[in-house]
């Protein structure tokens, strides 16, 4: 790893679950009977000329290098689940619509999202499930989740929750997520976005990597399958955030009263 990160900015942060980007909406709180799932025209031609964006933003503009995603290939109409680093505000989002499919690609996200201008009024509500902040809302979404799995939709999940840009190492997450593969017993995959160092400019190269699949350990109880699950999970994200040697920005913990 590159010891002398680029000054372009440093991030202060009192935890590794805090939520260093906040936008204008943080507070943003969808309805409790906002309709999740939507499959009609206006979905699917959203989807489309989404998918057209998201080749360009991701190859053309970002040049992003995906390692694995043969992998994804071989369950293609097969429900998935796949689990991601949080470092980028757009690529994260567009990018897995270049490999799950413009037709079956949905990603879990926090409702504040859908505060976000463009992204949060134009493209969420047609492939975004948002994460539930009543009973009533966290039941819909399992009750879309179980209702998309069976059809096999490919489901991306954030755990770490919020985005640290272009950080280079994994944040602690919670197990609470992986109760999705496990009750739909489907597979997981592990998406691990990198940066390494560009001969020149500051801005690094981008190279992610897809592994798996991982499926739930039937022989075990459902909240054994859920710790199984996540440990298998974070340890791939560690192993491959190992393959960063650039920081663009640097994270640094505040000091206790400053």
């Amino acid at each position: 790893m590159n010891n002398k990160p680029s000054k372009h900015k440093t991030i202060y942060y009192n935890s590794l679950t805090d939520d260093v980007v906040k936008s204008k909406q943080q507070d943003f709180t969808l309805p409790d009977n906002y309709q999740i799932i939507k499959q009609n025209i206006p979905n699917y031609v959203m989807r489309f000329l989404a998918t057209g964006f998201a080749y360009l933003f991701t190859y053309g503009a970002m040049h992003v290098k995906v390692i694995g995603r043969d992998k994804l290939v071989k369950y293609k109409d097969q429900g998935y689940f796949i689990y991601e680093n949080h470092t980028q505000m757009l690529n994260d989002v567009f990018m897995p619509l270049t490999l799950c499919g413009w037709k079956n690609y949905y990603a879990i996200a926090n409702q504040a999202n859908w505060g976000i201008p463009v992204i949060g009024k134009i493209l969420l509500p047609y492939g975004g499930l948002p994460v539930g902040k009543t009973i009533k809302q966290a039941i819909n979404l399992l009750k879309a989740v179980k209702a998309l799995t069976k059809e096999n939709a490919h489901i991306v999940i954030y755990p770490e929750a919020h985005i640290w840009p272009y950080f280079t190492d994994i944040r602690p997450f919670s197990e609470t997520s992986f109760n999705f593969p496990v009750q739909a017993n489907k597979a997981s995959f592990v998406m691990t976005t990198t940066y390494q160092k560009r001969k020149y400019g500051k801005h690094p190269k981008i190279t992610v990597y897809i592994d798996g699949p991982f499926f739930p350990d039937t022989t075990l109880t459902k909240k054994q399958q859920q710790k199984k699950l996540h440990d298998q999970v974070f340890h791939q994200l560690k192993k491959r955030s190992k393959m960063s040697n650039y920081q663009y920005y640097q994270y640094q913990k505040r000091e206790i009263g400053g």
